[in-house]
């Protein structure tokens, strides 16, 4: 009954920006981790950031400094702000999510994944 709906992928020229979201819904008793993967064609799937819920971030060395990752508890949303866009950021980008269900199971969850694209 948990669901993860992924928006704002898109194309952009190299050099500039994206804003990601991933809203969960459903019977949730609270969310842990949500984070960011992603998978270029031909490529293994990468985890690209991580918020917990006590707000600590990692990121990915081939991002750090260039995409930011935040959520919105109220909101069951966690977003992925991508600045300074290189070609191979190129991927289809995939929510993932820990959520402790209403019979407090812990469960793993996938969005649908979103298509990115930077052109140079």
């Amino acid at each position: 009954q948990v669901e993860l709906v992924e928006s704002g992928g898109g194309l952009v020229q190299a050099g500039g920006s994206l804003r990601l979201s991933c809203a969960v819904s459903g019977r949730i008793f609270s969310i842990e981790a949500m984070s960011w993967y992603r998978q270029a064609p031909g490529k293994q799937r990468e985890l690209v950031a991580v918020a917990t819920r006590g707000g600590t971030t990692n990121y990915a060395d081939s991002v750090k400094g260039r995409f930011s990752v935040s959520r919105d508890n109220v909101k069951n949303t966690v977003y992925l702000q991508m600045n300074s866009l290189k070609p191979e950021d190129t991927a289809v980008y995939y929510c993932n999510a820990d959520v402790k269900s209403t019979d407090l199971l812990m469960w793993n969850f996938w969005g649908q994944g979103t298509q990115v694209t930077v052109s140079s």
